[in-house]
């Protein structure tokens, strides 16, 4: 019937329909004039003021007014390095000192910084500042390195099993837990007595209510001076002879016959029937307790 034929639509017709489609999709997608906007930005004068002194201090003249400024401007990180070190080294150890040896790796590594490379200067400088110091700290010290580490760990091993034992160590333990023979233990702690270097100002213990200090110094007898009247106050005698109570009977006799006696160690080598290197190895191991168990009291 001619009422129900169905009229195809033109090719014009199907053109302009898909082009309607696509403006109609396309129009939601474009970016608003808002969004494409770019916030201000902040310029720090500071850093480039110190973009300045670089490129002044690297250029062929190499500006020594830039050096100095840039040696100013990074001097704090020589002083957080030597910190950080400090915490680990004995009290007679100055901090000044190590901020010195450090300024030598700050003027190394501001000369051989490369601005070309990116990365920022502190993660550059920080580990030849840390080189530095720890050179020039090997460099003073007379003690060999391996002596050093067997001292550590020998000192390490009787804190480990005095705190597990609830009691002092005896030579057979500490040399199983380091690993080695009684003979071979001898033989470390005889090396580590022929460096152990002590201060006169070294604080022992810490007696009495008023927080009383004794130092090595205070303990050290004349010749006309019972050995005992260094030692100030009753507490610290008490906390002393605890402590000289708690080491094995040969180790209270060299201490007892060489603190008190004054006795040589060849004169108690006689009495106890041992050689004078034996006592040397008795009396280091003992001194090194007592020295752990007052550092632990305060």
């Amino acid at each position: 019937m001619p009422g129900s034929a169905k009229t195809e639509p033109s090719d014009g017709s199907k053109a302009k329909r898909a082009s309607r489609a696509k403006t109609t999709t396309a129009a939601p997608a474009a970016a608003s004039p808002r969004s494409t906007m770019i916030g201000p930005t902040t310029i720090d004068p500071g850093a480039i003021e110190l973009a300045r002194l670089w490129d002044e201090y690297k250029s062929a003249a190499g500006s020594d007014a830039a050096r100095e400024r840039l040696i100013l401007h990074y001097a704090p990180l020589v002083k957080y390095v030597a910190s950080r070190i400090a915490t680990g080294l004995p009290a007679s150890v100055e901090q000044a000192d190590l901020v010195s040896y450090g300024m030598f790796g700050l003027m190394d590594a501001l000369e051989k910084f490369d601005l070309a490379r990116g990365y920022k200067f502190e993660t550059y400088s920080i580990p030849r500042i840390k080189g530095a110091i720890i050179d020039e700290l090997r460099a003073m010290d007379w003690v060999p390195r391996s002596v050093r580490y067997k001292a550590r760990e020998i000192e390490k091993a009787y804190a480990d099993l005095e705190s597990q034992l609830k009691r002092a160590p005896g030579e057979n333990e500490v040399a199983e837990r380091l690993g080695m023979s009684s003979g071979e233990l001898h033989d470390v702690v005889s090396q580590i007595s022929f460096v152990q270097v002590l201060h006169l100002d070294e604080v022992l213990a810490v007696g009495g209510d008023r927080g009383e200090q004794v130092s090595l110094m205070d303990t050290l007898a004349d010749r006309t001076v019972d050995p005992t009247t260094g030692l100030e106050g009753h507490a610290t005698r008490g906390l002393l002879s605890a402590a000289i109570n708690s080491l094995s009977e040969r180790e209270k006799i060299v201490v007892t016959l060489y603190y008190f006696e004054g006795l040589t160690l060849s004169e108690i080598g006689d009495v106890l029937g041992v050689t004078e290197s034996r006592i040397c190895q008795i009396h280091t191991k003992a001194v090194g307790q007592l020295r752990l168990q007052l550092t632990e009291t305060e």
